[in-house]
């Protein structure tokens, strides 16, 4: 069902974020034609579904119709499981946006699902945000003692209340935007949607990528330039840390920095890794870095600092495809295939619960006895965070008759819990806390192990400053005293 939100108060404008929690997926258009853009929300959130598959919705509004007038829909499931032809036929609008969801923090249940819809005394407000706050518990209870009531547990929604609250007092909402970004802590790329304005903003730090596209008279915002491709847009350019973009059919593009940070204010970019690691397809470009060379360049890395004989090498999909390619590059070892994957399993990885995350290794994957029979066998793979899902696949290529499995991963060890929208837990959740890589090799049952060097980091971001606290410890702003993870939407 269509859900209808209208204020019948004159709004000047209205926002939009959506929250991406370890990694969700924020996508918005405005159609300067008047065309409706529903579909295109739809495909774009289709080409950004790896960033998440537990919930997804769309809000649209009709510049020239009543203003202030939001048609949404959302729920729990894929983007093709939530959308029917029926729900974007009912959603006829000009402007929009759209978001994936993999929670980080705050229950996975449709009340937290995003885009966030809400009304409010200038009209109503509509956002969409990919990241994570670590000051939401402070931020929350700042409005609470003003007798804000929260329908959520996402820090999205604490955004919200934030913009709302400044656009009363501002003459505009991008100036809302500026100065609840100035309370902000952590990571968020948001996207807002407003009765005549489309707006994007990013951290100063820009943690989460973001990125501007255009397709006829149209302007996208999108989290990955895959969404762009997907809908045959071109890329224009990518959202700058610290920025904030507003977009309009009177003005195109207009950009201001100056009044969200003050250049006193101005901190050093930090970019998360992982991103160009796990989180972006192979075929995005984040900041102007293609994912695809960097996956390469980590692979090729690895043969040069963890050789081993074998006979063939192969990655565990999606994202250690690319890495084990570069592995075989390098060390002249054959690349092959030794998986078949289930495209309709979502990633183990963002499962919630350790006992899906367990139960859907063998529905997802199966191997390829034929590729792996009496072979020495090079398995990469982007990451291991508790080793529950790599001792099972190790087990797997062992039982279809690989002589020998070599585990080498395309990033160091996880040794810190992120606070900024990865779900890496607790220290005491992670393999590599407190234990040798001898250990970690002997408990998924390897016959070696190997993983990316700390240093060679930097390889895969051509340079750009990007955080690794949750391999270091070193976080680019303070880490909250408590991980409150568990309690707000991580």
């Amino acid at each position: 069902m269509i859900h209808e939100q209208l204020n019948s108060r004159s709004s000047e404008e209205c926002g939009a974020m959506n929250e991406l929690h370890e990694e969700c997926g924020v996508f918005g258009i405005y159609d300067f034609s008047g065309e409706d853009v529903a579909s295109t929300i739809y495909y774009g959130l289709f080409a950004l579904q790896h960033r998440g598959q537990e919930s997804c919705g769309i809000a649209v509004s009709d510049t020239h119709g009543p203003k202030g007038r939001v048609l949404s829909h959302k729920g729990m499931g894929l983007v093709n499981e939530v959308f029917t032809g029926e729900h974007l036929s009912q959603m006829k609008g000009d402007i929009g946006i759209g978001h994936v969801r993999y929670s980080t923090a705050g229950a996975s249940t449709r009340e937290n699902a995003q885009p966030l819809v809400l009304n409010y005394i200038k009209g109503t407000l509509a956002l969409a945000h990919n990241g994570n706050l670590i000051n939401t518990p402070e931020l929350r209870r700042e409005l609470e003692m003003g007798g804000a009531i929260f329908q959520t547990t996402i820090d999205t929604e604490v955004i919200a209340y934030h913009i709302a609250r400044e656009r009363v007092r501002t003459g505009n909402v991008e100036q809302a935007v500026a100065n609840a970004m100035k309370k902000l802590k952590g990571a968020y790329s948001l996207i807002i949607m407003s009765p005549r304005k489309l707006i994007g903003a990013r951290d100063p730090y820009g943690f989460r990528p973001l990125c501007i596209g255009r397709r006829d008279n149209a302007y996208i915002l999108a989290s990955e330039t895959c969404a762009l491709d997907t809908i045959g847009a071109e890329f224009v350019r990518d959202v700058e840390p610290g920025e904030i973009v507003t977009i309009t059919p009177k003005e195109g593009i207009v950009s201001d920095r100056s009044m969200c940070f003050p250049k006193e204010r101005q901190c050093e970019t930090a970019r998360c890794v992982f991103e160009y690691i796990y989180f972006g397809r192979a075929d995005s470009y984040l900041d102007g870095v293609s994912v695809y060379n960097s996956r390469i360049r980590a692979g090729r890395a690895l043969a040069k600092d963890s050789p081993v004989e074998a006979d063939l090498v192969v990655g565990v999909p999606e994202s250690g495809n690319v890495a084990a390619l570069g592995y075989s590059l390098e060390s002249g070892i054959p690349y092959g295939m030794a998986f078949m994957k289930n495209s309709y399993v979502g990633r183990t990885f963002i499962k919630p619960k350790q006992s899906n995350r367990e139960s859907s290794v063998r529905v997802k994957l199966n191997v390829l006895r034929d590729a792996v029979e009496g072979r020495r066998v090079i398995m990469i793979d982007d990451s291991i965070v508790r080793g529950t899902t790599s001792d099972r696949i190790v087990r797997m290529l062992r039982e279809a008759g690989a002589k020998e499995v070599h585990m080498r991963v395309s990033s160091p060890p996880f040794l810190y819990p992120c606070y900024f929208g990865t779900d890496v837990p607790a220290r005491e959740q992670l393999i590599a806390y407190n234990r040798e890589i001898e250990d970690i090799c002997r408990i998924i049952g390897a016959d070696s192990l190997a993983y990316l060097q700390l240093d060679r980091l930097r390889e895969l971001t051509d340079g750009l400053p990007f955080c690794n606290g949750c391999f270091t410890g070193n976080y680019p702003m303070e880490p909250p005293v408590e991980d409150i993870r568990g309690d707000y939407d991580k």
